[in-house]
């Protein structure tokens, strides 16, 4: 069951409405695999889930919890930036999750850079399907986190309302320092859908 009291339950709330059996999905912090998990559940035998870390501890951690899940074979493990996603993605993508900031239960001093997030956010965009989505989760509690955020919002203003559509989730009774989730999505066709969002 999600739980949306979490924004990690509103993030799998919005992956199982858009990622079906087949789909190619991308976890772009794999962490300790719970979003990589969930999207080897979602893509089915046919899909695939490409995992990105820098550090092999999570990887490791990642790529044994899908084990035992009876589902490895459905991702691919890459020891690498999300900033270098083309390098090893080169179809397209149903979803992407960006969940910055340090590992939990790792090294606090290793965390996510705004520069390459936001390269690895606009690669994964240049990948996107229309009706995908990419999730971000922003921890703005740490050192460079807030910066982070500045320049998510920043990317995500540039993004053509008739191309695509951005949605900001905060709770707004816990601190600020609390995460915020991004949602970036291309929409299905770039006709429907005017601003006004009128129906005829």
């Amino acid at each position: 069951m999600i739980n949306l009291e979490k924004i990690t339950g509103l993030v799998h709330l919005y992956l199982q409405e858009v990622v079906q059996a087949g789909d190619v999905a991308v976890d772009a912090t794999a962490g300790n695999g719970n979003d990589t998990l969930f999207l080897a559940h979602r893509v089915g035998e046919n899909g695939k889930v490409y995992a990105f870390d820098i550090q092999e501890q999570a990887l490791k951690i990642t790529e044994q919890k899908l084990k035992e899940a009876g589902v490895a074979e459905r991702a691919v493990f890459i020891l690498d930036s999300h900033e270098k996603v083309l390098k090893y993605v080169r179809v397209p993508i149903k979803a992407a999750v960006f969940n910055l900031g340090y590992l939990p239960g790792g090294d606090k001093s290793i965390v996510t850079k705004p520069s390459t997030t936001i390269t690895g956010l606009a690669e994964c965009y240049k990948l996107l399907l229309p009706g995908g989505i990419i999730t971000v989760t922003v921890y703005v509690g740490h050192a460079g986190g807030e910066e982070e955020r500045m320049v998510i919002e920043e990317f995500s203003q540039k993004i053509p309302d008739r191309e695509g559509y951005v949605i900001k989730h905060e709770f707004l009774n816990r601190p600020q320092t609390y995460p915020k989730l991004y949602i970036i999505g291309k929409r299905r066709s770039t006709v429907e859908n005017s601003p006004s969002e009128k129906n005829s």
